[in-house]
């Protein structure tokens, strides 16, 4: 399955596993970049997906180390030759990075944006002039937890290394201003998703 979900930014869906999703974002344009890999078994759907697309990328980043974003980055960086992006810190078992990045550095079109918590090396990734945030894990959809679409939510516990440090961590993401943000679990947000994350955030009766 693909789907446009902004002008040139696409959600390239992999496989469908216990009820959820996995996808990888592609970003079109001068430099055609994947955010993120998924499974190291899904290479040949990504390749796929992007075929029926006609898009050869150049370039993928890495927002944290789990398998279902880093499974595929060996396969994809050898079948493309890609320039591969990682945060500092993230080790891999099967592929050296070409370059790494940490907390503001700029990655090709995005800013990047350490949001530890639910990984510890965990980043998101925006691109303010487009309007659009790659969140990664950092939060998930809402109706990944039985709720309406169009929210977010934290991961649980039982998938974070530090829930409060998740909560914690999302305040740094309330100076950008971006229309889509992109989950890899729930559907994203299309429309106005800076202000929903700020609500999220800042919840009515947040202690000061």
């Amino acid at each position: 399955m693909t789907d446009e979900i902004a002008p040139d930014v696409y959600d390239l869906t992999v496989a469908e596993l216990n009820g959820g999703r996995y996808r990888v974002f592609l970003f079109d344009g001068e430099v055609p970049t994947l955010v993120d890999a998924a499974f190291a078994d899904t290479v040949d759907v990504v390749a796929d997906r992007l075929d029926e697309l006609g898009v050869e990328p150049e370039r993928l980043v890495l927002t944290h180390g789990d398998p279902d974003h880093v499974g595929g980055v060996a396969g994809l960086a050898e079948r493309y030759d890609l320039e591969t992006w990682a945060p500092e810190g993230l080790e891999l078992d099967d592929h050296e990075p070409t370059r790494r990045y940490g907390d503001g550095d700029a990655v090709g079109r995005f800013t990047a944006v350490h949001t530890p918590g639910h990984a510890d090396h965990h980043h998101s990734l925006v691109d303010e002039d487009a309007g659009v945030a790659v969140l990664g894990d950092a939060v998930f959809g809402s109706d990944a937890r039985g709720l309406p679409e169009g929210g977010f939510v934290l991961p649980t516990a039982f998938f974070s290394a530090d829930l409060a440090r998740a909560d914690e961590s999302l305040e740094r993401l309330l100076g950008y201003e971006f229309d889509v943000g992109l989950v890899y679990h729930g559907s994203s947000v299309t429309d106005g998703a800076s202000g929903t994350l700020e609500r999220f955030v800042n919840f009515i009766g947040k202690p000061e």
